[in-house]
């Protein structure tokens, strides 16, 4: 049985097949195939969401399949209940799941358990689906993304960094992570991703001659307690257009939303590259779309 769990133990072959169907359900929108037909998949999520729940929501029902929306809250999960025990029952109703939660754990006990397809749709980890919609929305303007340069600014030890960092690995470009050094990566998780990923507390230097330049909020969910430290210690690690001069001519800017606009990237910046942000959010749709697609071939 197939899961998309994490990025690192997604195999290349798979990754090449969703972008590459990605591209199919976008241009083919009204007309593909829909495998989801008579199933119904749960979204299970205990953290908040505009995109990855639309785009999911929409995705299942394109798909032929019909979405159940779970606020874990509203469950026994939010009485304590084993999220084993949810899974089990779950897994004799549903057909599939898309779980948006804090620990990676609970997704991964939650795939062992239920016995369905299930997807990882943001953990404290790692963020796989918001990565492969990235790559996507990079190869459909540029092309292979395979010995390109990312420079990743702001909060490198997230989960969105975390996720760029195993694809790096898997599709064979160079990933520069800028950060202070309390938020850089575990040396055992860089360790993992081979000689493609360099970290630096510089971001000039990582955004030199880089083709795309990305950003993510200093303070993500959970993190809320931490936030006046952060937003000070963040300070420098804005992308703008003094940073912007420093990539090639040509660099693409994203952010994978939602944008606090004067922190992490200012306000001309993020307009003036508009354009490619929101068109990576709608990708989340197509992607989101192959990855189920892919599930249940």
């Amino acid at each position: 049985m197939k899961h998309l769990l994490s990025l690192e133990s997604l195999a290349r072959a798979d990754m090449d097949r969703v972008l590459r169907d990605a591209a199919r359900f976008k241009r083919e929108r009204t007309t593909h195939p829909r495998p989801l037909t008579g199933q119904t998949w749960a979204l299970l999520f205990s953290k908040s969401s505009t995109r990855t729940r639309v785009s999911f929501e929409v995705g299942i029902h394109e798909l032929g399949g019909r979405p159940l929306f779970l606020n874990a809250g509203d469950l026994q999960l939010g009485r304590g209940e084993p999220i084993k025990d949810t899974a089990r029952v779950l897994g004799r109703m549903v057909h599939g799941a898309i779980i948006r939660t804090y620990a990676q754990q609970d997704v991964e006990d939650f795939a062992r358990f239920a016995g369905i397809p299930t997807v990882n749709a943001l953990t404290d980890d790692e963020h796989p689906c918001q990565i492969l919609a990235d790559v996507f929305t990079w190869e459909e303007s540029r092309g292979p993304i395979t010995g390109r340069t990312v420079a990743f600014i702001g909060d490198a030890a997230c989960n969105v960094a975390r996720s760029w960092i195993f694809a790096a690995a898997k599709l064979d470009f160079e990933l520069r992570l800028a950060s202070p050094p309390a938020y850089q990566p575990p040396p055992e998780v860089l360790a993992r991703a081979g000689a493609r990923v360099r970290v630096t507390a510089d971001p000039r230097e990582a955004a030199r001659d880089a083709d795309l330049l990305y950003t993510d909020v200093w303070v993500s969910m959970g993190k809320e307690a931490e936030q006046a430290r952060r937003l000070q210690e963040f300070q420098g690690y804005q992308i703008n257009a003094a940073l912007l001069r420093e990539a090639r001519p040509d660099a693409l800017v994203m952010h994978c939303l939602p944008a606090y606009r004067g922190k992490e990237i200012d306000e001309a910046t993020f307009e003036a590259h508009a354009g490619t942000i929101f068109r990576q959010a709608e990708n989340r749709l197509h992607t989101q779309k192959a990855i189920l697609h892919w599930l249940v071939s």
